[in-house]
């Protein structure tokens, strides 16, 4: 067996409490449904071992899909776990995406307040995960801003920066299909789930490649502040090299490379 590639990852920064990282796609948070294959969380045991062996316990607070890049915030040890996931749950902590959309929107600033269900709830679907607006649903609401309009093989397309208020499943991708304005990549919801479907069946092929423009959403975790200790802290994460690519007309794919993992500074 040759040498395993895997997409890379990067410490932002870090505590005795918590360490931030900036994830790509399409490396998976945590292990799933018994396969072999590289995570996230493994990665940090292997970069934190030393601590794990003298009584650190590694926990996921913000957990991004496996096809969505940027900032992930996991605790150091489970009283720090505790305290952040009561920061999220109280709703204090401020989270910005950047989304590739397909279309211009007329309105360079606007809220979806549209509540969000599971799809097998209301009705048949073939795709347990799928979610969708529905009023008998939960609360959810995200406010969006236009970053840039531009065009790429003859089609409009932008950037949106994203501001969801709640943490329901899937709501930036389910808000901004229902505008109008599915993110580019999106199996899920670029369209009725077939591509998902086919995808879970035969694997990425050109045809789908003609229709999501990318082997992956375009959605990217930009930014994550909350409070710590008294203090403000944010963090930030540079737009994926892909999505950079894709807004820049230049010919995209996941970035991968040897397993490993560096610290700023």
């Amino acid at each position: 067996m040759g040498l395993q590639v895997v997409p890379t990852f990067r410490v932002i920064d870090e505590t005795d409490d918590w360490v931030v990282v900036d994830k790509p796609a399409p490396l998976i948070v945590h292990p799933a449904n018994n396969k072999p294959e590289p995570t996230l969380l493994g990665g940090l045991q292997c970069l934190y071992s030393y601590e794990i062996e003298n009584g650190a316990c590694l926990g996921i607070v913000t957990r991004l899909d496996r096809e969505t890049s940027g900032v992930v915030l996991v605790a150091k040890h489970t009283a720090a776990a505790r305290e952040l996931g009561m920061v999220f749950e109280r709703r204090e902590a401020h989270k910005e995406y950047l989304a590739i959309v397909r279309g211009w929107p007329q309105d360079e600033e606007w809220i979806c307040d549209g509540s969000i269900c599971r799809a097998g709830d209301i009705g048949e679907s073939d795709i347990w995960v799928r979610q969708m607006v529905d009023p008998r649903g939960k609360d959810c609401s995200t406010r969006f801003v236009v970053e840039k309009n531009f065009e790429r093989g003859g089609g409009k397309f932008s950037l949106i920066r994203c501001f969801p208020e709640t943490g329901r499943m899937h709501q930036i991708r389910v808000h901004l299909a229902q505008g109008g304005f599915p993110i580019v990549g999106d199996k899920l919801y670029s369209g009725d789930g077939s591509e998902y479907l086919t995808w879970m069946k035969k694997g990425w092929n050109p045809d789908l490649e003609s229709k999501l423009g990318l082997p992956r959403q375009a959605l990217h975790a930009a930014r994550l502040g909350l409070d710590w200790l008294g203090r403000r802290i944010y963090w930030e994460a540079e737009l994926a090299g892909d999505l950079q690519d894709f807004i820049a007309g230049r010919p995209v794919g996941f970035a991968e490379g040897v397993v490993m993992w560096s610290r700023e500074g």
